[in-house]
Formats: C-alpha cells, sequence, structure tokens
C-alpha cells in the first residue's frame, strides 16, 4: 500500500506535498478540515497521515485528531508538519504517538526520508504482528475418507464467506486447524489470523485483550480487535469466555463497532470471526453460562468436525504424514508403519482424536528401536491405548462362554472393528475380511449387527 492522506488547511501546501509525493511513485488524497480528514480516514485508512497542527474552521486541531487516529487506527503511522513548530509541539505530537514532526517551510529531501522510514517502520510492524499471529503450526488438511471428504466439501462452501462460523466437535480433532485453512482460502487470506485461547484469560482482563486501551501516556495498546483488522479472530473454546464478556461481546457484533478502554471514539469491526468450542452450547445456554442470542450471532453457519473414530480411514495417511512432518523437523529417523501396525490403530479408541494419534507418533519415533517397521510393540499402553490389554479383556470373556457363543461374539467384536475401521463401507470391509458382499450382510444380520442406512457400497 502507497496511499498518503494530507491534511493542511493551505491548499498550495497540501498540493506541493501530493505532487512530490506522486512523483515519487505515492498515491495521495488530500483535505483541509479535520472533518474532511476524519471522513477519508474512516472510510478508508490510509498507509500514512501527513497532518498539518493548525487547522483553520475546523472543530479539531492536528493533536485532536492525532489522538483519534492512534486510538480508532493504531496501525496508521502520522506525521506532524507545522509553520508554527516548537520543541514544546513536537515533544507533545511524539508523546501522542506521532512518527516525527517536520517544520514549514521543509526541505523536500527531509520530508521524503521521513515519509520512506515512516512507512517502513508501519510495514514491518504489520509483518510483525502477523507473524506473531501466525506462530501456531498449521498442519495441512489429511484424509481421503468418505466422512472427511464429505465435511470438506461443507468447508468449501463457506471459505469466501464474511458470515460468522462456530465450529464444534470434540478436543482435538483439528477446529483450530480448519479455521486457518478457512482463512487462507478466504478473501481475507492477506490479513491476520488472530487466536483468542478462552479458557487462558482472566475475566478482568478480558475487555483490555479484546478493545485495547489507552494508557497513561496517551497512546493505545491495540487489542486483538485491533490486530484482527482485515482477517479473521479465532474463538478457541468460546464457551469459556466470562458472562459478562459475553454481553459486551453481543454488543459488538449486534453494532459491528467497539471502543477501546478508556476512549471514547468508536471503531468498526473490520474482522470475520470463527468461534470453537469442544462443550455442548446448548447445555451450556440451558445451565445459564452462556448467552443464547450470543450463541446464535456466533453460529450463523455451524459445522461439526468429526471426530478421529468417525475417519478411521484416513488414520494410516495420518500416521504416514505425521511420521514425514516429525521426521522432517525433529531430524528422527523416517519409518513406515507395519500392516500390523495399522490395522491396530485403527482398531484403537481415540479420545484424545488427532493430537493423540500426532502424541503417539511422536513417542514411537523418539523412543522406538529407531529403525525398520514400526511394530504394534513399540506402542505406548497409556492413554487409552493398550490393545492389549483390551484383547485380554476380550478373551477373558471368552474362555467363559460356550465354543459357539464365544465364535459369535469374537466375530462380532471382529466385524464391528473391521467396519469401522474401513469407514461402515461394506465393499472395503468385504475385501479386507474375505468375504463376498452377500455373504457379509448375512453374517452381520446373523450376528445382529444393523446395517440399515449406515453402510456405504462402494469400492
Amino acid at each position: 500500500m502507497s496511499d498518503i492522506l494530507i491534511v493542511d488547511d493551505e491548499q498550495d501546501i497540501r498540493e506541493l506535498i501530493s505532487d512530490i509525493l506522486r512523483d515519487e511513485g505515492y498515491e495521495t488524497r488530500m483535505t483541509g478540515t479535520s472533518d474532511g480528514a476524519m471522513s477519508e480516514i474512516r472510510a478508508n485508512p490510509p498507509s500514512l497521515l501527513i497532518l498539518d497542527i493548525w487547522l483553520k474552521d475546523s472543530d479539531m486541531d492536528g493533536i485532536d485528531i492525532l489522538k483519534q487516529v492512534k486510538i480508532q487506527y493504531p496501525q496508521v503511522p502520522v506525521v506532524i508538519i507545522s509553520g508554527h513548530g516548537n520543541i514544546e509541539i513536537a515533544v507533545a505530537a511524539i508523546k501522542q504517538g506521532a512518527y516525527d514532526f517536520i517544520e514549514k517551510p521543509f526541505n523536500i529531501d527531509q520530508l521524503l526520508v521521513v515519509i520512506s522510514r515512516a512507512m517502513e517502520t508501519s510495514r514491518l510492524r504489520k509483518e510483525n504482528r502477523d507473524l506473531k499471529s501466525k506462530d501456531q503450526p498449521s498442519f495441512d488438511l489429511v484424509g481421503e475418507g468418505t466422512v472427511f471428504k464429505t465435511f470438506l466439501a461443507q468447508v468449501e462452501k463457506v471459505t469466501n464467506s464474511n458470515a460468522r462460523l462456530m465450529l464444534t466437535g470434540p478436543s482435538g480433532c483439528g477446529k483450530e486447524v480448519i479455521a486457518r485453512h478457512i482463512h487462507q482460502m478466504s478473501n481475507r487470506a492477506d490479513g491476520p489470523f488472530v487466536v483468542l485461547n478462552c479458557a487462558s484469560v482472566a475475566a478482568d482482563h478480558m475487555e483490555d485483550i479484546l478493545y485495547g486501551k489507552v494508557e497513561a501516556s496517551g497512546q493505545v495498546q491495540p487489542g486483538l480487535f485491533a490486530r484482527a483488522e482485515g482477517g479473521i479472530l479465532f474463538f478457541d473454546e468460546v464457551a469459556d469466555l466470562p458472562l459478562e464478556t459475553q454481553s459486551k461481546l453481543l454488543r459488538v457484533l449486534v453494532d459491528q463497532t467497539y471502543t477501546p478502554v478508556g476512549a471514547t471514539e468508536k471503531r468498526k469491526a473490520d474482522f470475520r470471526i470463527i468461534s470453537s468450542s469442544a462443550k455442548n452450547l446448548k447445555t451450556a445456554i440451558a445451565e445459564k453460562t452462556f448467552r443464547e442470542e450470543l450463541f446464535h450471532r456466533l453460529s450463523v453457519i455451524p459445522l461439526e468436525v468429526p471426530s478421529l473414530e468417525e475417519r478411521r480411514e484416513d488414520i494410516p495417511d495420518l500416521a504416514d504424514y505425521f511420521v514425514a512432518r516429525l521426521s522432517e523437523a525433529q531430524g528422527y529417523e523416517k519409518r513406515e508403519f507395519s500392516s500390523e501396525a495399522v490395522t491396530v490403530l485403527q482398531a484403537m479408541k481415540w479420545p484424545g482424536n488427532i493430537r493423540q494419534l500426532k502424541n503417539l507418533v511422536e513417542r514411537v519415533l523418539s523412543m522406538g528401536t529407531g529403525r525398520g517397521e514400526i511394530d504394534p510393540s513399540e506402542f505406548p499402553s497409556e492413554d487409552g491405548l493398550d490393545h492389549v490389554a483390551q484383547s485380554s479383556a476380550l478373551n477373558g470373556r471368552l474362555v467363559t462362554l460356550p465354543l459357539r457363543e464365544a465364535r459369535e461374539e469374537f466375530e462380532r467384536e471382529y466385524l464391528i472393528t473391521q467396519i469401522n475401521r474401513f469407514g461402515r463401507n461394506i465393499s472395503k470391509t468385504a475385501n479386507f475380511v474375505g468375504m463376498e458382499r452377500s455373504a457379509l450382510h448375512r453374517k452381520l444380520k446373523s450376528l445382529g449387527i444393523s446395517t440399515s442406512g449406515r453402510l456405504t457400497e462402494t469400492e
């Protein structure tokens, strides 16, 4: 961006500055009054503001405008110019947040140097904010299973919408990864992606963090609303927002404006909100811990992110992906899972979802044999992943049953496990267990395993 707004009550001065800057390749706008300045800034915040201290026939002088700009648009650098300059005015302007101060009549070379430095500083600050806002790892979307493909088709429909989105699903299923994907694919991709972990901030600090605040010096410490401008603000576990904050956030969503703490001027809320929750928000509403009106405002588009147990078809691809990523990042030897290990992974329970799978892969790579295929014997037995214990428990039950009943229970458990493993795809299940599809259907029926409306027949 190279848009510069020039505010000076002397027409020949502002036109002179404009001509000089346009010769240098900058785009400029001009106005001679405080009302005109604030109108131009609100319509389209400039990359840089050149501001005269004294403005005839205006309600505000340059210092007043500077204060408002620093509150409402802290990312816009301001260069003050004045024909009546002295050290007191210069110090006052710098204390209020001005980038620099130039006296009239000004030296053209000096003006160009100051402007160049101010815009470079602004650019570097923006890049720094964006890098900090994106410091969380963003994994690729991995998976070719039917459940995940269906979910991604829903995601693609909402990427370029500005409607507020609510992502629900159990912890560890990848809600933030989905939100980052939506940001990267949206028309706000050039803007920041800012995350608020709602459970990590004390209630008495929430307003300062969201809205920003005016410090004792008069400068504005920007909040997350300002940092997310032009991009996406992600509320991670929104159910943990304090009730008082919920009511104030609701007002922001209704008015589409907010006011930094200690300020008086309102600022436009130009960001998209994506929220997530592992908790049942309707239960929270019934328990009076979450405001129903806020739920409806945030959940304009609701999306349920599938758990890993619903995506068992994707477990081999996800496991291989984490091996490749962790090997590259941590220097582990790149290994492959044996076919038996893949089968065991798909049969396990995954209460921690994708996060739990990633942790398992990392433990295996860091503490395993370090060579050859990854065998099930290398899997840890804690965290609900004790497949050996599960098998032992099953065997313990079987030995108490007559042979026919034991065989039926084994077949029932085995087939349910395989059906879930292959995403309830009957063709893939039949192929793996070595049965014709019609024979498998008969076997499932005889074992009392319902197939109505839940299994697919595709190859």
